[in-house]
């Protein structure tokens, strides 16, 4: 099979998750005619990480900036193939999830998209959360999670800019979506195949934290602030 597809995933310590995800990814390949590489971006791991993604037949690239718009860059430079996807290791995606990309960059409508994300539980603090953020999300045009789009588009717009320690995947979508414009290329979102995320981040913080805490999410969201992005993602986990 001609290979097409680079999966890049970023794994800070995330032996707990990774198995998952890989999973997934592979059950998702099974379905399309063509095959992929995956790439895990290693970042300061000192649990198995590396060792379960050489298990699943993973490429290994390093990278220990606390930057995932470096992080995500340095898998997509070491990408082989001519599309490229990335998915956070918490995450799980749908087994249709490259039968849908493939057919929506073939199509030459797309210049590339995200997809409907879901939380593995849901609860009544989780939903107040995700209405605190929602002012920020609401007229941003573009959707999250899992991204996709060919490789020769990411190069175009500089893949994810390093100056956001955060919100640097709003971003890259939208930089994406008016890159796409210019072709007459629309932002796409797989509705049906949908990614199922962890919810660790309101496991470690509790489920009402974003709703009780509107200060801290105006500067996540400024994308600029380095204490609310060490807090939040990059120190929270030291195992």
């Amino acid at each position: 099979m001609k290979p097409r597809i680079s999966l890049i995933i970023p794994a800070h310590n995330e032996a707990a998750f990774l198995p998952a995800c890989l999973t997934a990814a592979h059950r998702a390949a099974e379905k399309i005619d063509c095959s992929m590489e995956i790439i895990v971006v290693l970042n300061r791991c000192t649990d198995s990480t590396e060792e379960i993604a050489l298990k699943n037949r993973c490429r290994i690239v390093r990278e220990d900036a606390k930057n995932l718009s470096i992080i995500r860059n340095a898998g997509a430079a070491a990408a082989r193939e001519e599309i490229l996807v990335t998915c956070d290791a918490d995450s799980r995606m749908h087994p249709d999830t490259f039968q849908e990309i493939l057919r929506r960059l073939d199509s030459g409508k797309y210049v590339g998209g995200g997809a409907l994300i879901l939380p593995e539980r849901w609860s009544l603090g989780i939903v107040a959360s995700a209405l605190a953020i929602l002012p920020y999300l609401a007229f941003t045009g573009v959707s999250f999670g899992l991204f996709w789009c060919f490789k020769k588009d990411f190069d175009a717009i500089g893949g994810f800019d390093s100056r956001f320690v955060s919100v640097e995947d709003i971003d890259f979508a939208q930089r994406l979506k008016a890159h796409g414009r210019k072709s007459g290329r629309s932002w796409g979102t797989l509705i049906k195949s949908v990614l199922i995320t962890s919810c660790r981040k309101f496991d470690q913080f509790g489920d009402w934290y974003l709703f009780r805490n509107p200060a801290f999410v105006r500067k996540v969201f400024r994308g600029n602030d380095r204490k609310a992005a060490d807090h939040f993602w990059y120190d929270v986990r030291s195992d």
